[in-house]
């Protein structure tokens, strides 16, 4: 398992990270700390959740049970110095949590505090910003997306009270480095010039959605990445699925995301399965697995800090893990770009 910088913080993470947005609904508390332990033993020391988790669907009476069941396992096993732990501050409008409140200095100690409580655990390395205040072009909002609304001063201002109030938590010890979630170019390069200026936390990764379907990553986040060592952390490389290829010709095997949520997201449109398809009969032409290829593709990028993933059950975890063992030569590689350039954006 490759190790990969995380932004300027010198804490380095594996290239994949388990994700746990299923603990506590399709995935129930033993099957998950056996999951901890798996992905551990295969060199994985790289674990994100977030305090709205788990998802699909989030509600009030499950809401903070993923960080809890993580939680559980840290107790259980001493092992909490053993890997590296991210989790998330919802943004505004999430009802759930202190009703929907932006997060602001207001906010963010009492986060804090809930995380550590239910993760039964002193400090958190990495502390994400689910999502902006001020909204975000991420999920599917991408085609009707429009800044003009926004309030140049407030939105800045609200950055400065959050990073002043970060830079308290990590005076107490609480967290170690500070990382954004569902943030554009513009956002990320301010979050960065005003604790540049202050000494604030710097931002050190940014968890966008990105895979062979889904690369709106690719040019300005890109450059701002590289450029500013900020990594990626991708979230659904597998495209919530579709690019195991389980769903194609109408399929939904029960007990899949699918099987819960229909749209996927937003991710369901007759161009998505086209796109899958291609990315399909590449994989099958180079006697690749898909999912295999799609997390190998991940770890080819120069921006990558670690590529998220997530599965219900141990056998799928088990295989995910596999893909690491794969290399893409460069005729694969120039064919995803074709794919790529043929099925641009189907969601």
């Amino acid at each position: 398992m490759k190790m990969n910088p995380l932004g300027r913080t010198g804490i380095e993470v594996s290239e994949l990270c388990l994700g746990t947005m299923t603990f506590g609904t399709q995935t129930p508390e033993a099957e998950a700390h056996a999951q901890i332990a798996m992905a551990l033993a295969a060199g994985v020391n790289f674990v994100d959740t977030a305090e709205m988790y788990p998802v699909n669907p989030v509600s009030a009476e499950t809401i903070g049970n993923s960080e809890r069941i993580i939680g559980s396992w840290n107790a259980k096993t001493g092992r909490r110095g053993d890997y590296i732990l991210a989790t998330k501050h919802s943004g505004e409008g999430m009802k759930h949590a202190r009703d929907g409140a932006p997060i602001s200095s207001k906010t963010i100690a009492a986060a804090v505090e809930g995380s550590l409580k239910r993760l039964q655990t002193d400090y958190i390395d990495l502390y994400q910003f689910h999502w902006p205040n001020r909204g975000s072009y991420m999920f599917r909002q991408n085609w009707t997306y429009d800044p003009s609304s926004q309030n140049r001063e407030e939105v800045l201002a609200n950055m400065e009270d959050c990073l002043e109030a970060l830079q308290r938590e990590v005076e107490r010890g609480t967290i170690r480095a500070f990382g954004l979630s569902n943030e554009s170019a513009w956002g990320t390069a301010q979050w960065l010039r005003i604790a540049g200026e202050r000494g604030w936390p710097r931002v050190a990764t940014i968890q966008n959605e990105y895979s062979l379907l889904c690369r709106m990553y690719d040019t300005d986040l890109a450059e701002l990445s590289v450029n500013e060592d900020v990594g990626l952390m991708a979230f659904s490389p597998l495209g919530t699925g579709l690019l195991t290829g389980k769903y194609q010709d109408g399929a939904v095997p029960e007990g899949s995301r699918k099987s819960i949520n229909p749209e996927l997201g937003g991710r369901h449109s007759p161009r998505v399965y086209e796109a899958v398809a291609a990315y399909l009969e590449i994989a099958r032409r180079h006697g690749l697995d898909p999912v295999h290829m799609a997390l190998a593709w991940c770890r080819t990028r120069p921006f990558m800090a670690s590529a998220i993933f997530g599965a219900t059950r141990l056998p799928q975890l088990e295989h995910l893990l596999k893909s690491v063992e794969a290399e893409l030569s460069q005729e694969v590689l120039d064919e995803i770009n074709a794919a790529h350039r043929a099925h641009p954006m189907p969601y």
